[in-house]
């Protein structure tokens, strides 16, 4: 019996030590356990109270209110809220207070913040505010665009009401897939009578990929004058040209290259500069006349390009070459900043006897009459420059014409680049003996011809014949006549 318990208690004695190793983990488990941590709600914006975010909503600025309303359906409806709008609309356009005696009796208006609010469509004082906004803008671009130059016929002040109405411009490339590929303007050059704008970048989409570019006019819809126009906010676009893109290299004219880039011209005045050997792009310029621009860049829509008035002509009876005569035109040869020519030629006339082929004829400079030849300053090229390199192509560069009627209105204007090309012809005056170069432009309404002498031994161009081409049809049509 003794030796059974022995047995037993050698038997219990044995299983102690794996039951008090059991116990000791647990107790170490105990001491390091943690209850689990619930994991917390993801707080979202968007799961907020309406409440609340209409308190964030009201210390937001006009552009942050359209930027958020359009995050989703349940934001646009509460940033579309008249409390918030009417407090913008009264901060920006503080009722006048006006006082009305009637009988001894003196009434005054209502403070705009006491208008009842509820009696309004949601949204209302939102449209009353951009309404209001977009009207004060227009009202100084106005005021600016009044004063108009005596030689130019054109706004003597439009840089200052480019700047105050926030005007620049974009690009837009599309490609066979039917992306769009969006160009913010890089540069601008303004002259006398036009404005140039430059893009470049390094990732211009391929060549061979792209149908269509179109240039847009861009306006903040609200603009901020203490402040440059955001890229980010609300913005509205006005068509002005749109290019074909598919056969860029087959379908239009080479202008001129230099070591590193070769150019092709569009109509209208659309420049664009592809690298040599690789067929893609280096930049895009275009040259904008002043004439109507600011209408051109504003007034038209994302998909329709704004129509410029037609002329209402004035009957004379009296003159029987009426139309024929007193015409100025107003000539600026330039690239980039410099400027080759710049001058004004007035009294422009054409026979009745000199109308051909469709065709008045104004010469300005005559080959004959060597007191009138014009030398141009500097040396001849139009400059380009993207984030790398830069670069002058020799010969060419862009001429704007501003012809004026006799009433001194802009009858024919056009910004444009061009190139010098050499003739075949040995010049015939003996005051400029050199090779002869011509320049040559055409649109529907006329065309110039230009003829240049250079000299080798004073290293300039002589502007020794300069003629204008109008068209019968556009005179018939501004003066009322039948040519």
């Amino acid at each position: 019996m003794s030796q059974e318990r022995d047995l037993n208690s050698s038997r219990s004695f044995a299983a102690r030590p794996g039951e008090y190793s059991e116990t000791v983990n647990t107790r170490i488990k105990s001491l390091y356990w943690r209850p689990p941590i619930k994991p917390k709600p993801n707080m979202c914006i968007e799961s907020m109270p309406s409440e609340m975010l209409m308190k964030i909503f009201s210390y937001l600025d006009a552009v942050s209110l359209l930027c958020v309303s359009c995050v989703n359906k349940r934001f646009y409806h509460l940033a579309n809220d008249n409390g918030i709008w009417l407090k913008l609309y009264s901060g920006c356009f503080p009722p006048k207070r006006t006082i009305w005696k009637v009988k001894s009796v003196q009434t005054e208006t209502g403070p705009l913040s006491c208008a009842p609010i509820q009696d309004r469509k949601p949204g209302y004082w939102k449209k009353e505010y951009i309404l209001k906004q977009i009207a004060a803008v227009t009202t100084r671009v106005m005021q600016l665009v009044k004063p108009v130059d005596l030689y130019t016929g054109l706004p003597s002040r439009i840089k200052k009401a480019i700047k105050a109405s926030g005007l620049s411009w974009m690009i837009v490339l599309k490609d066979r897939n039917g992306k769009e590929h969006v160009m913010e303007q890089a540069d601008l050059f303004f002259k006398d009578t036009s404005v140039t704008i430059f893009w470049y970048s390094p990732s211009w989409p391929c060549l061979d990929i792209l149908l269509s570019l179109k240039l847009f006019g861009v306006t903040p819809l609200l603009l901020d004058q203490s402040k440059a126009p955001s890229k980010n906010g609300p913005r509205r676009r006005s068509l002005i040209a749109e290019y074909d893109f598919s056969n860029l290299t087959e379908s239009n004219v080479t202008l001129g290259a230099d070591k590193l880039v070769q150019l092709f011209s569009l109509d209208p005045g659309l420049l664009v500069g592809l690298w040599k050997g690789k067929n893609e792009i280096a930049f895009v310029m275009t040259s904008l006349h002043y004439h109507q621009l600011l209408e051109r860049s504003t007034l038209g829509s994302a998909t329709v390009q704004y129509v410029l008035p037609s002329n209402k002509p004035v009957l004379d009876d009296i003159d029987p070459e009426y139309g024929l005569h007193d015409y100025d035109l107003h000539l600026d040869m330039h690239s980039g900043s410099c400027t080759y020519l710049c001058g004004t030629f007035k009294s422009l006339f054409c026979r009745k006897g000199d109308i051909e082929n469709g065709y008045l004829r104004l010469t300005v400079v005559s080959l004959k009459d060597n007191t009138k030849h014009v030398p141009l300053i500097g040396t001849v090229g139009l400059s380009w420059e993207t984030d790398a390199f830069k670069g002058n192509v020799k010969d060419c560069y862009v001429m704007d014409v501003t012809l004026l009627d006799e009433t001194r209105k802009p009858f024919w204007c056009f910004s444009a680049p061009v190139c010098m090309e050499l003739s075949s012809k040995v010049s015939s005056l003996y005051d400029y003996m050199g090779c002869v170069y011509t320049t040559d432009y055409a649109d529907a309404e006329g065309k110039v011809c230009v003829e240049l002498v250079w000299l080798e031994e004073t290293k300039e161009y002589f502007i020794v014949s300069l003629v204008l081409y109008i068209s019968t049809e556009k005179v018939n049509n501004w003066y009322g006549t039948n040519y």
